[in-house]
């Protein structure tokens, strides 16, 4: 029986009927996933499906391996905490559609690997207003002081982290720098959640090479599964039973842009001239943090005015960037 068959099991973990079984997972050749069917259910009809953990995963063109039991465990636990946690995973796939067409042809510009765009999803489940308690903000969720040695404005007018552009742009200049320290995607990736001082350290003191060697806090040990789980449920989400339809994908939004280079006495009177809402326009440039802007440097900020046709769902054009993530 196959993965994708076994949606009620994955969803509502709940069988309606005394037949309804699942028995453990079981991969296919060329990476595709089954579940054998068995007889046994739980009391009550209940049934939780384990999902089958591959002998590797690819990341990043590096083959990693999954033989030795930590490097198993380890992904065990996130693959199997993501395709459990189902509200958030769901918007994940959903959000993917919508960002992925901004933010991986930046990876691809700047000589990241494309896989690093799972990081991403790690650190805001691409939420674009994301803000940890730590102060970390944005789809990449940098803290104010690194947004600034990366080349992004944060003030109380201003706050670049959550330009999805040049927020995208200031983590490959991070990721970059990291993997030239390390020569590998994973450290770079480790050094992205633990800092790069605590992840050269911990390599040099613990005569490691690889962050997936390496004892860590459990944060930054499964933050690198976590990345890799995300990809495997996202490269393919209907063998772990996620089904959507491409109306339920989020859709990309298609902009005008203004440029502005002056002071901004009032962001609502602005957005009323260009025929928005202020909340469109915030939406829109969640960059802006309050209703003026003094800009008294002169900078040229892109303001994004979102098209009439985009912000009905009855007047979207419907597009799959993943046509994976759809039946």
């Amino acid at each position: 029986m196959k993965q994708s068959t076994q949606i009620l099991s994955i969803f509502m973990l709940t069988c309606i009927g005394a037949s309804c079984s699942a028995g453990a997972a079981q991969p296919e050749p060329g990476g595709t996933t089954t579940f054998s069917q068995t007889s046994e259910t739980t009391p009550g009809n209940l049934t939780i499906v384990n999902p089958a953990i591959p002998a590797s995963i690819k990341f990043a063109d590096q083959n990693i391996e999954l033989d030795r039991i930590d490097m198993y465990e380890r992904f065990d636990r996130e693959l199997t905490s993501m395709l459990y946690t189902h509200g958030n995973t769901l918007l994940l796939i959903k959000r993917a559609n919508k960002y992925f067409p901004i933010i991986e042809p930046i990876l691809k510009k700047n000589g990241v690997p494309t896989d690093l765009i799972y990081l991403a999803c790690i650190e805001s489940s691409l939420n674009q207003r994301a803000y940890s308690p730590a102060k970390a903000a944005g789809i990449w969720q940098f803290m104010p002081a690194t947004a600034k040695q990366y080349g992004l404005e944060v003030n109380e007018w201003v706050d670049e982290r959550y330009n999805i552009e040049k927020e995208t742009e200031a983590a490959c200049r991070y990721l970059k720098k990291a993997y030239g320290e390390y020569g590998n995607w994973e450290s770079a990736a480790a050094a992205y959640n633990g800092g790069t001082n605590r992840i050269t350290t911990q390599l040099d003191a613990q005569l490691a090479d690889s962050a997936f060697d390496l004892y860590l806090v459990d944060e930054t040990s499964r933050y690198m599964f976590r990345i890799l789980a995300a990809k495997m449920i996202l490269e393919n989400p209907r063998e772990f039973g996620f089904y959507l339809t491409p109306e339920q994908l989020y859709q990309p939004v298609e902009y005008d842009t203004v440029d502005v280079n002056t002071e901004i006495g009032d962001w609502a009177q602005w957005a009323q001239k260009h025929g928005i809402t202020y909340s469109i326009l915030r939406e829109a440039n969640p960059w802006i943090r309050a209703k003026n802007l003094p800009n008294r440097s002169g900078k040229t900020y892109k303001v994004k005015i979102p098209r009439q046709k985009s912000l009905y769902r009855s007047t979207q054009d419907v597009k799959v960037y993943n046509q994976a993530w759809v039946k």
